[in-house]
C-alpha cells in the first residue's frame, strides 16, 4: 500500500497526493495526519489535490472526515488545487464538504492558513488565554 508523504512547513503541514487516492491509502493518510498533527502541534494542514483527477463518494468524505479530524486536534485544514471535473463529480454525488475550506492554489491555501491561525490567536488573547 503506498502512504502519501506529509511535510513539515514551520507550524503546517503539507499533504500533496500526486496519485489516485485508493481508500486504504485514504484511511492510512487520515491515520497519518492525525497522528503527525497530534506530534508536531501543527497548527494549520494544507491538502493539495491538483493531481486527483479522479474522486469518489469514499474520497470525497474522507477530504471532509480529515479536515474534521484536523479541527477536533486544534488545526486548521484548507483544500487546493481542486481540478473543476472534481468539484463538478463532488457536487453530483451531492457531497458539499461541509466546513471544508478551499483554495484555488498553494499559495490562497497558505494565505488562509496564516488568516485563520492570526485570527485563532487574536481570539485566544482576548479571553486571556
Amino acid at each position: 500500500m503506498q502512504r502519501i508523504p506529509i511535510l513539515q512547513l514551520g507550524r503546517n503541514l503539507l499533504v500533496t497526493i500526486q496519485v489516485d487516492l485508493m481508500d486504504q491509502t485514504a484511511l492510512a493518510l487520515q491515520d497519518d495526519l492525525a497522528a503527525r498533527i497530534e506530534s508536531s502541534g501543527a497548527t494549520g494542514v494544507l491538502i493539495d489535490i491538483s493531481a486527483l483527477e479522479i474522486v469518489d463518494s469514499f474520497i470525497g468524505r474522507m477530504l471532509a472526515s480529515i479536515s474534521s479530524i484536523a479541527h477536533v486536534l486544534g488545526a486548521h485544514s484548507v483544500v487546493v488545487g481542486m481540478q473543476p471535473a472534481v468539484a463538478i463529480t463532488l457536487v453530483e454525488l451531492g457531497l458539499s464538504l461541509d466546513g471544508v475550506r478551499t483554495a484555488l492554489n498553494v499559495d490562497r491555501g497558505m494565505e488562509l492558513l496564516r488568516q485563520a491561525t492570526e485570527e485563532h490567536s487574536d481570539d485566544d488573547e482576548s479571553h486571556g488565554e
